[in-house]
């Protein structure tokens, strides 16, 4: 798994041809506080029964509040088969610091 900074993650995005999936894991008030937009929404806790709503193939962007969750999900995601695995270093709190100060933080 690759710890992308907000910047290179922005980067990515800034690729429609091959931009990356944004899992936010984080729980549904975090989430309806604030997103990146696009994201996919599935909270840590349903990734399991969610998987296959996922591509193994796609690289996959996990955002959380500040890294910790998406890198638990990211090592879970590996170990699925999923070969193209990035954590936002520094969750969204950090993207709101350094990639679009327009996303609320808390």
């Amino acid at each position: 798994m690759r710890h992308l900074a907000p910047y290179q993650v922005k980067a990515l995005l800034d690729e429609p041809e091959a931009a990356p999936l944004l899992l936010d894991v984080r729980e549904p008030d975090e989430f309806a506080f604030c997103h990146i937009e696009g994201s996919v929404h599935i909270p840590m806790g349903e990734i399991v029964s969610r998987l296959s709503e996922l591509d193994p193939d796609r690289t996959t962007v996990v955002v959380c509040h500040h890294g910790m969750r998406s890198f638990q999900v990211g090592r879970f995601l590996e170990t699925q088969g999923f070969g193209q695995v990035i954590n936002l270093a520094g969750g969204i709190d950090a993207w709101a610091r350094e990639a679009d100060p327009g996303i609320p933080r808390y």
